[in-house]
């Protein structure tokens, strides 16, 4: 806040006090929201690289036993099942609030289904396979709402961040700086009428017998 475009009285002092408490109190709340937004994402980051890991065996898994299935069954074979079976996901998202952020909860589950074909035709490392797909699509709805929750949060960081920066470098020291120009000017002013006082008092002795 410019000196030019405020008052050095009494009651922009107590203004000035008001807000510069004001940006005070809200650059510990921010600095302390930011503090924890970085330990919520790196536990997200944490968690996310957990159920990558988990995602990539279960991939490396069902390309073997799916290499497996087609060294047993024939390529054609394991295309004509994969043909039959009926696809389907159910996905559940659901939002949630972290440290006043909207982030999706995802519950993905791949539904159970009766095999349309005979056991006879069909080689156990084919089901085998079919488990591990079925078990990557729902962590993959893991996986996809932590580093959802990442990025948001991440947003929010840095808009808190950018908060933070604006009181410290520019509105607390303003209010600093206003706050000192108007004490100093008040008090110079003070100094001047007691000055004026005194030589008052000075200028008229009988005053100072009553």
């Amino acid at each position: 806040m410019p000196r030019s475009r405020l008052s050095p009285t009494r009651s922009n002092l107590v203004i000035i006090r008001q807000r510069l408490r004001l940006a005070t109190e809200g650059h510990n709340l921010l600095e302390k929201k930011r503090d924890v937004l970085i330990m919520e994402i790196l536990r997200m980051i944490d968690d996310a690289e957990r159920v990558q890991r988990q995602v990539a065996e279960r991939l490396a898994r069902g390309y073997a036993m799916m290499q497996r299935a087609r060294v047993m069954m024939g390529t054609e074979r394991v295309r004509r099942f994969a043909l039959s079976h009926p696809s389907g996901l159910d996905v559940r998202i659901t939002p949630r609030s972290v440290m006043g952020v909207v982030v999706p909860s995802v519950h993905a589950q791949v539904p159970e289904s009766h095999l349309s074909y005979g056991f006879g035709d069909t080689s156990v490392t084919l089901d085998q396979a079919q488990r591990e797909w079925a078990g990557v699509l729902a962590l993959m709805g893991e996986l996809a709402e932590k580093v959802t929750t990442v990025w948001r949060l991440a947003l929010e960081l840095r808009r808190t961040q950018r908060r933070v920066n604006a009181l410290e470098t520019i509105f607390i020291p303003s209010y600093l700086e206003t706050l000192a120009y108007i004490e100093e000017t008040l008090e110079e002013k003070d100094r001047e009428e007691l000055f004026r006082t005194k030589r008052a008092k000075a200028m008229h002795p009988e005053e100072r017998q009553v």
